[in-house]
């Protein structure tokens, strides 16, 4: 008989926390005889690979102990690709777990586990259309219930008392903007897992705030979007005790807090900007330059917009860890009625979709917008006027004047920056746009908006936040500056210069510097991890690809431990063709397997990666002085 079935709802949640493993025991030898640890090392173990490229065949890992799966979503099937992991080196597909008896062209978006349940975020066959969360048996693959959450569950997470799953109902919009459900939190009391119940925790009490919202820095901007309809819900961290849930609201570049009990989101707390003028937060800003260039630029910030978070305690305290990703609202791309023609006077349709982001160059063209009609022009951006100017007290550095922005247009300095243009350009008391001329004169009857900051995307970086969403530590530019450096070497035998590769594409060969333009290596994944009573944070780099390991546990002063990126192929454009032998491109999700509860008793990190399809296995190896 299952656990979950044996045990009654009062015990229920200390089988599951038992179930779930804990600290390495350092062998089991008394705490007086063991050496400390004094940090890990990752080494590669093997992986199970779909044979799919660039499909989004692996993506977020989740472990059963008992049954020692490992279920890793496959978009790329709609559906869980469950793993036997009897041999961690080589993990062998077992079954596919689909969701098609919950309802037909279901997809499955995210999974948890806990002592042989699986829970499942489904999404609907129309993606604004409310979706699932599915509890399934670990062993059988049997569907226990399932019941109805808000549109687009993005996210999966058990409390660690083990009577809750809570899931991220992100809520996005339609690709044309014309539908745009509510986010929300669905908080699904498993107490009894065949007849689970769900309470919502959404933002409706926050709708007619908007105002005061963007004066607190969340961003709702959406078009013609109430805050609940705005505010996307896209990842979770729990704290220990059950009561307390933090769901990143991604685009927003916010948290929400939500009170489990009650099912009530009571604050939602602004995450702020990061300061790229400031020592130790720069970046390289150009994609096109062929140089490594790390610098700082005046005038210009960057939106934390996290993807994963993860709770965890120290000294009595309970600390938030973010990837600082970064994501814009980009909807109708591909949509020709959004976009307009030149011939048509650049009239695009603002209804059939919404993007906000635009590179620097194009921004603050002397021509003004309408050069870009047909092209990468969004509507709602020409509807604030004929064209962009840089405050030239602010960017004079690099001889922006009235009326002209000088070199900083150019390649090689800010011009092939993405950047967003919903934010930083002057308005007056009502919140409209401040009118200049083409000469930089202020003046009603002008037709150019002023933009005095400029907003890009992503930390670049990993942050710890105390409970209340405040800094307390920021990783800076310490990612980028390891890549660039000697020290950094990737391939699964660490005999690749990570610099010949620096900020490089996950689906392309050799793209020396491609992404430095957008959101650099792009930290987007992470697990936690502890031994020998410290805390080690596990997390992936998006594009660059690689694992970096950090230990956390003073969160003031975290230190880092290794990088390992077992990407082997870099140089064949057509990565497709060399799909076994390439690796492991585009870490999605990571799971860490503590010792006490792994097939082959050391503690383990397994990882999906999206474009490669696979799914990797890594020893976590503990340093002992």
């Amino acid at each position: 008989m299952r656990l979950w079935l044996a045990l009654g709802a009062g015990t229920l949640a200390a089988a599951l926390l038992t179930g779930c493993g804990g600290d390495d025991s350092n062998d089991n030898l008394p705490s007086s005889e063991t050496p400390a640890v004094s940090g890990v090392k990752l080494n590669f173990m093997g992986r199970y690979s779909t044979g799919q490229f660039d499909e989004s065949a692996a993506e977020i890992p989740a472990y059963d102990a008992g049954t020692q799966r490992v279920f890793v979503v496959n978009a790329q099937k709609g559906a869980l690709d469950v793993l036997g992991m009897d041999d961690p080196a080589n993990p062998a597909l077992v079954d596919t777990l689909t969701t098609s008896e919950i309802a037909a062209n279901t997809e499955v978006n995210s999974v948890a586990v806990r002592d042989g349940l699986v829970a499942v975020a489904v999404q609907a066959p129309v993606k604004t259309d409310a979706g699932y969360l599915a509890l399934y048996d670990a062993e059988t693959l049997e569907l226990i219930s399932f019941v109805e959450v808000g549109a687009l569950p993005d996210m999966v997470a058990f409390t660690a008392d083990g009577q809750y799953v809570l899931t991220a109902n992100e809520g996005e919009p339609s690709d044309d903007y014309s539908v745009d459900p509510q986010g929300s939190v669905s908080v699904v009391d498993i107490s009894d897992p065949q007849t689970p119940v769900v309470a919502t925790a959404d933002f409706s009490a926050y709708n007619g705030q908007e105002d005061d919202l963007r004066d607190q820095g969340v961003r709702i901007y959406g078009p013609g979007a109430s805050a609940a309809q705005d505010l996307e819900p896209e990842y979770i961290a729990l704290d220990g005790d059950g009561a307390t849930a933090w769901v990143v609201l991604q685009e927003n570049n916010a948290l929400a807090k939500v009170d489990i009990a009650s099912a009530t989101v009571t604050d939602i707390l602004p995450l702020g900007e990061k300061d790229i003028s400031q020592d130790g937060n720069g970046f390289d800003a150009s994609d096109d330059d062929g140089v490594i260039n790390i610098r700082t630029f005046d005038g210009v910030v960057s939106l934390y917009l996290p993807d994963a978070i993860h709770a965890y305690s120290a000294g009595g305290e309970t600390y938030l860890v973010t990837a600082n990703e970064g994501d814009a609202r980009a909807w109708g791309e591909d949509n020709d009625a959004y976009w307009g023609t030149e011939g048509a006077g650049c009239a695009g349709d603002a209804s059939q979709g919404f993007v906000e982001e635009f590179r620097v160059k194009h921004l603050v063209h002397a021509s003004g917008f309408d050069r870009r009609c047909g092209d990468d022009l969004p509507p709602q951006l020409r509807a604030l006027g004929a064209g962009g100017l840089l405050n030239p007290t602010t960017f004079g550095y690099c001889g922006a004047v009235d009326g002209d922005p000088g070199d900083c247009r150019e390649d090689d300095v800010l011009g092939r920056l993405n950047i967003t243009w919903t934010e930083g350009y002057r308005t007056d008391g009502n919140g409209d746009p401040v009118m200049f001329t083409d000469t930089g004169v202020q003046d009603p009857a002008g037709d150019r908006i002023m933009y005095d900051t400029l907003y890009a995307y992503g930390g670049r970086s990993f942050a710890i936040w105390d409970a209340q969403g405040d800094l307390v530590w920021d990783s800076g530019d310490a990612i980028e500056q390891f890549i660039a450096s000697d020290e950094c070497m990737a391939g699964a035998q660490r005999n690749i210069p990570c610099a010949d590769y620096f900020n490089s594409g996950h689906d392309e060969g050799s793209a020396f510097d491609s992404r430095s333009d957008a959101k650099g290596p792009e930290p987007e994944g992470l697990t936690l991890g502890t031994l020998g009573g410290k805390t080690f944070l596990f997390l992936g780099l998006e594009r660059m690809g690689g694992i970096l390991v950090y230990d956390i546990s003073d969160p003031s002063a975290p230190v880092m431990q290794d990088y390992l990126n077992s990407r082997e192929d870099w140089v064949t454009e057509d990565t497709e063709s060399v799909l076994v032998s390439a690796g492991d491109l585009g870490p999605e999700g990571l799971v860490f397997i503590p010792a006490s509860d792994s097939p082959n008793g050391k503690a383990l990190l397994v990882v999906g990666y999206e474009v490669s399809g696979t799914t990797a296995v890594y020893e976590v190896q503990a340093l002992r002085d």
